[in-house]
C-alpha cells in the first residue's frame, strides 16, 4: 500500500540524522550566524559605510516583521536550499541502489508505490527545510534590529498574507521540481553521485544559459526560454505573486508559459522515473 511506503520512507529518512542535518538545518544555522556577523561588522563600520553608501539609513529605519516575513518567504527556494535539499533527495532516491536494498523491499509493495513513497518523503523534507530557514530568518530579524537599535513593529495585511502563502507554495514547488531531476538521475543511472551532480550541473547550465539565450535574441517571454529554464519561470511567477509594478509588467500569456514550464519540469521527470523503474531489473544492483 502507498501509505505503508510513505511511512517506511519517512521513518528511514528520519533515522538518517546526517542527511537530516545537512538537508534541513545546515543552511538556516549558517544563514543566521552569517547574518549576525555581517550586522555586527556593519555596525562597527557604520561611520565609514555612511560615507560610501546612502542605504545605511534604511538599516536604522523601523523593522516591520510582517514585511520581513513576506520578504523572507520570497527567498526560501534559493540556491543554498536547492543544493542542500539535494543531499537528502539523493539519499532518498539512490540510497537503495547504493546499499543494494531494493531486492529486499520490492516484494513488499508495488514499484510505483515505492517511488511515490520516496516522493512523499521528499515533499515533507522540502517543507521542513523551507520552514526551518524561515524560522531561523525570522529569529535573526529582531537580533539584527537590536544590533542597529531599530524599532520593531508588526503589521500584516490580507494582501501580504496571500503573498506569503503564495510565495511559500511556489518555493515549495520549485524545490520539489529540482529534486525530481535527482529522482530521474538516480533511477536512470543507479548512482548516488549522479543523483547529486546531474541536477547541480543542469542547474548551473540553466543559470548560465539565460543570459546567453537572451544575448542570442531569444525573448524573455518566449516559449523557448520559459520551457528550457524553469528557474526563469519561477522568478516570473514570484514577481507575479509579490504584485506591484513587477507583476503589472508580466502578461497573462507569460504567466501561463511559466506555470507550464515549472509543472512540466516537475511531472515529466517523475513520470520518466516511474516508467524506467517499472521495467528495471532490480536483481542486479
Amino acid at each position: 500500500m502507498l501509505a505503508d511506503a510513505i511511512r517506511a520512507e519517512g521513518y528511514r529518512f528520519a533515522r538518517n540524522r546526517t542527511a537530516v542535518f545537512w538537508s534541513v538545518l545546515f543552511v538556516p544555522i549558517v544563514a543566521l550566524i552569517l547574518g549576525v556577523v555581517v550586522s555586527f561588522a556593519a555596525k562597527g563600520n557604520e561611520a565609514r559605510l555612511a560615507e560610501v553608501t546612502t542605504e545605511l539609513g534604511m538599516i536604522s529605519a523601523p523593522l516591520d516583521l510582517g514585511a520581513a516575513l513576506v520578504s523572507n518567504a520570497a527567498s526560501l527556494a534559493g540556491g543554498p536550499v536547492l543544493l542542500f535539499v539535494l543531499i537528502g533527495a539523493a539519499t532518498l532516491f539512490a540510497g537503495d541502489y547504493r546499499w543494494e536494498t531494493w531486492r529486499l523491499i520490492r516484494a513488499r509493495n508495488r514499484r510505483s508505490n515505492l517511488i511515490l513513497g520516496k516522493l512523499a518523503a521528499l515533499i515533507v523534507l522540502a517543507f521542513a527545510a523551507m520552514a526551518a530557514l524561515l524560522i531561523f530568518s525570522m529569529i535573526g530579524e529582531p537580533i539584527r534590529a537590536a544590533i542597529f537599535e531599530r524599532e520593531v513593529t508588526f503589521s500584516l495585511s490580507g494582501e501580504q498574507i496571500g503573498a506569503f502563502f503564495g510565495l511559500f507554495g511556489l518555493g515549495w514547488l520549485r524545490v520539489v521540481q529540482f529534486a525530481m531531476i535527482a529522482l530521474l538521475a538516480a533511477v536512470a543511472t543507479r548512482s548516488l553521485l549522479a543523483a547529486l551532480f546531474i541536477p547541480m550541473a543542469l542547474g548551473a547550465a540553466q543559470a548560465l544559459g539565460a543570459p546567453m539565450l537572451m544575448g542570442m535574441g531569444v525573448m524573455p517571454d518566449s516559449w523557448t526560454l520559459q520551457l528550457l529554464l524553469p528557474g526563469q519561470a519561477f522568478d516570473r511567477l514570484g514577481e507575479m505573486i509579490l504584485g506591484g509594478e513587477g507583476a503589472a509588467r508580466i502578461p497573462v500569456a507569460l504567466q501561463v508559459k511559466a506555470w507550464i514550464s515549472l509543472i512540466g519540469w516537475t511531472v515529466l521527470p517523475l513520470l520518466a522515473a516511474l516508467a524506467i523503474f517499472e521495467r528495471q531489473d532490480l536483481s542486479k544492483e
